[in-house]
């Protein structure tokens, strides 16, 4: 059945522009780092990615790592434009990333030229399309000079083989000179994705956000329900098929009392605010205005519109700010 988008899409949805750039993004995001690979049915990975569209979302956030295994979520993704979103190419943002490990040898992974060029002609191919919207650097490189990487990331904007670039996981002091280094060569620095969460609140010990709006570059946050641990999954326990039950990413020992007793005290404010835990945790996120947009995960489509149905209410009084703060402390 052909797919036809809903009519309404860009109504509801909010978009924000990236730092001082002419790109706006919706400020939720689909992320297809977990439920997109192989493992999981396509035509459910159909379902959410169109519903996603539907609601306004047009940023579909990849890497080539992304799975499992790796590079399965970004060859998903492309069946999935083949097939339902071809037509509407130009209204859609992908957005894919290089630096884990992908291949054996000394160019699979990190920051050289070799690398970022070689994993994103790789990735344009899983995709199927001539260019990425945005093209991340996906982690600092401690041994390549950050020269040669920023200067890979401009000569990848000036083939042709993405519009704008991006890091990821960079600190607030080496995000300034990256940006320096990209603002020199001609290629300014659109965006940053860092983790950040009412439980993981290193960008604000860092000042990163300050250290992008001076660069002019926006910011969207992976992780802002930390791995499902400010959602309502873990109140009553480690469901079976959980995270923490099945992925290394959110472990046992994440589940401390005293962590869970801020939780369930974050989950009463969601409640007095007629809202679910992770829809306060992701209106919390976007408190700040220069932040640009949040990536969320999504496993089915009721989870995916509950997380959205977030941005009906993004306004919060100085007293619930206040008690906010009282149980949203950083773990790290």
């Amino acid at each position: 059945m052909t797919y036809n988008p809903a009519s309404d899409r860009y109504q509801t949805m909010t978009y924000r522009r990236s730092g001082r750039s002419g790109l706006k993004l919706p400020a939720i995001s689909l992320g297809l780092w977990h439920n997109f690979g192989h493992t999981r049915p396509l035509e459910t990975q159909r379902e959410i990615v169109r519903r996603a569209f539907d609601l306004g979302v047009t940023h579909f956030d990849l890497a080539n790592n992304y799975g499992p295994p790796h590079g399965s979520a970004e060859t998903n993704f492309g069946a999935i434009l083949r097939s339902d979103l071809a037509a509407y190419r130009d209204e859609i943002v992908i957005s894919s990333k290089a630096g884990y490990l992908m291949w054996d040898g000394p160019y699979g992974e990190w920051g050289s030229r070799k690398q970022l060029v070689s994993s994103l002609d790789q990735s344009l191919g899983r995709l199927g399309v001539d260019y990425v919207d945005i093209f991340y650097h996906h982690r600092p490189d401690p041994e390549t000079p950050l020269e040669e990487t920023m200067s890979a990331l401009d000569a990848i904007v000036r083939s042709g083989k993405a519009l704008y670039v991006g890091v990821s996981n960079y600190t607030a002091s080496q995000t300034a000179r990256a940006a320096e280094i990209l603002r020199e060569l001609g290629t300014p620095l659109l965006i940053h994705q860092p983790s950040y969460s009412m439980l993981n609140r290193w960008i604000e010990r860092d000042g990163l956000l300050d250290a992008l709006e001076t660069a002019g570059a926006g910011c969207i946050a992976f992780s802002p329900l930390q791995q499902g641990l400010l959602t309502d999954r873990y109140l009553q326990g480690v469901p079976s098929d959980s995270r923490v039950a099945t992925s290394h990413f959110l472990n046992e020992s994440d589940l401390s009392e005293d962590t869970m007793g801020k939780v369930r005290a974050l989950n009463e404010i969601a409640s007095g605010r007629g809202q679910t835990l992770a829809q306060l945790a992701l209106a919390w996120a976007l408190r700040d205005p220069r932040m640009t947009s949040l990536i969320i995960g999504a496993s089915s489509v009721t989870q995916l519109e509950g997380n959205i149905a977030a941005l009906g209410n993004l306004s919060f009084t100085d007293d619930e700010l206040a008690e906010i703060e009282k149980y949203a402390v950083d773990r790290d």
